[in-house]
């Protein structure tokens, strides 16, 4: 078969797929135009395609999904769009949610604070004045209840940024789901659960390694039978880019890191095709517009060859990478910080022109605090402007074809494979990590970064270029000053109320579980959870057997 021939082939199989998806997901509109009436097709080719197009771009929903993971991707939905938030206690926090779906936000995402990332309660003297400052304060089940109050959990899907407790944190939404009536099964979202990019990049681990991944596999284990729908990690490039790697490490090395989750679950025994379809990704986007949008294009392409190639798997579920994005962070000023939005417009719209599935986007005022109502309700009204009125979602991959963005995706695929090999002969990402070569390179690239800043070479609007002496702050959130007390109080409070000798015979049982590599630790942490131990005592317990881990 020639390749005009194979062309016009796949196209066919592509449209009957079409067929079949709009049957379940009719798209939204019936007709597609643009302001001047101009008919906007689903999906633009070449008329006389290269010899290369099946390999490299193929269509929407195919093998090796360059184009996009679903057949007719925006056209039937748009992305979900999940704001991150949480600041203070889990009623302010549970005010914030309900606020942001009343606006139109249609997934949550939470954010907590480091002591809670770290596996500390608030009463404990590592987390004085660290309580509810970063992100919401979450002790025990009974926070967790506070949190998704008047939420039903069963109709909305929540992420949950925690990687070195995720294990207690995705007992404690278990817990409230069944509280409310919900069966595990039906519960959908995502934890991150991400260890290695703690050791690469954000330091916010607990435990070394190695345990580390049996509680991670664990959850691969569990969700597997008792939570089908839940993502059960999201592998982060995110905070890896925000500790200053390029677009090309950051794709690099999550996909590293992607390989390495793969290994250490089929090592405990879990069948690829069972677990892969449940991994998901989580990416930044930058300033540099077409390198972000064609950053997202090969991270898909090298991903399915991955799972295809190197790992057979054989569902095309398996080979599907699927990302959330969140805005740069780290690419805001405090320095006229309404520029933040207009960067924010540009970062969220690559995100979208590269396919993300779900998109968070910045707060103007993120450099300067923790974000205020006006400004979050800004940052959700960006991702609605470019669903909504210009036009991005309307047509798939609308930058498939360009000469340059094709070349820029080919080139990120080029350079993020030489990384991936090298880590490779270095033994995978966990002996990298351990080795220090990812965050050798992530500091290289930071330092060459803020070079180029510091001497003009690179332009900064407001910070560098283009400054204004006198300008007038905005007025910034303020997390109350009395919470971390009253954290304190409450907390002691849940101790005073439970079953004291359930809690600990649970704690004993977890701790005899622990010591036992071949145990699923998930039903111990369970049990532990509804007997209201805290996240702390959970963590401690853990803590005793399996050591910390204190970098290298």
């Amino acid at each position: 078969m020639g390749k005009e021939q194979e062309f016009s082939a796949n196209k066919q199989e592509w449209e009957k797929t079409v067929k079949k998806t709009i049957q379940r997901y009719p798209e939204r509109q019936e007709v597609f135009e643009t302001s001047s009436g101009i008919p906007i097709h689903r999906l633009y080719t070449p008329k006389h395609p290269q010899e290369e197009y099946q390999e490299t771009l193929g269509f929407p929903g195919q093998y090796p999904y360059t184009r996009g993971i679903q057949p007719t991707m925006y056209r039937s939905r748009y992305w979900t769009m999940r704001q991150y938030a949480g600041f203070g206690s889990a009623q302010e926090t549970n005010h914030r949610f309900r606020y942001l779906l009343e606006q139109g936000q249609t997934g949550l995402s939470v954010a907590f604070d480091l002591p809670t990332q770290i596996g500390y309660d608030s009463d404990d003297s590592m987390a004085d004045g660290e309580v509810g400052k970063v992100g919401v304060a979450i002790d025990s089940l009974h926070d967790m209840e506070t949190l998704f109050d008047s939420i039903p959990l069963d109709k909305v899907s929540t992420s949950m940024t925690i990687n070195a407790p995720a294990s207690v944190l995705l007992c404690m939404y278990i817990a409230v789901g069944e509280k409310q009536g919900v069966d595990p099964a039906q519960l959908t979202g995502t934890i991150q659960n991400d260890i290695l990019k703690e050791y690469i990049a954000r330091g916010t681990y607990i435990f070394p390694p190695k345990p580390s991944m049996r509680l991670i596999t664990n959850i691969f284990a569990y969700c597997q039978e008792e939570l089908p729908r839940f993502n059960t990690i999201s592998i982060s490039g995110y905070h890896i880019r925000e500790a200053g790697s390029t677009a090309v490490q950051e794709i690099a090395f999550t996909l590293a890191n992607g390989i390495a989750y793969v290994e250490a679950a089929l090592a405990s025994g879990l069948d690829i095709d069972q677990f892969a379809p449940r991994l998901a990704f989580f990416f930044n986007a930058h300033n540099q517009f077409f390198e972000e949008a064609a950053k997202f294009r090969a991270a898909r392409r090298i991903w399915s060859k991955i799972m295809k190639e190197r790992y057979h798997a054989k569902e095309p579920t398996s080979w599907k990478l699927r990302f959330h994005t969140q805005t740069g962070g780290s690419t805001l000023t405090a320095q006229q910080a309404n520029n933040n939005i207009v960067r924010v417009a540009l970062q969220a719209l690559s995100a979208v022109l590269g396919g993300t599935q779900s998109l968070h986007t910045n707060s103007r005022d993120e450099a300067l605090s923790l974000p205020t109502e006006e400004s979050a309700r800004i940052a959700l009204r960006t991702q609605q402007i470019i669903a909504n009125e210009s036009g991005a979602a309307d047509t798939i991959d609308p930058l498939g074809g360009s000469y340059y963005v094709e070349s820029l995706t080919d080139e990120i695929e080029s350079r993020a494979w030489e990384y991936i090999e090298k880590i490779d002969k270095l033994g995978g990402a966990v002996q990298a990590v351990e080795a220090g070569y990812m965050q050798r390179e992530i500091r290289q690239a930071a330092y060459e970064t803020q070079k180029k800043i510091e001497s003009g070479e690179k332009t900064v609007v407001g910070l560098n270029q283009f400054v204004e002496e006198e300008e007038q702050k905005p007025d910034l959130l303020k997390v109350d000053e009395e919470l971390e007390a009253s954290q304190k109080q409450a907390v002691q409070q849940v101790r005073t109320e439970r079953d004291p000798m359930e809690a600990d015979r649970c704690l004993k049982k977890l701790a005899a579980a622990a010591a036992d590599p071949g145990i699923n630790l998930m039903p111990y942490i369970l049990q532990a959870v509804k007997a209201y131990c805290t996240v702390g005592e959970i963590c401690n317990t853990l803590r005793k057997e399996f050591g910390e881990y204190n970098g290298i």
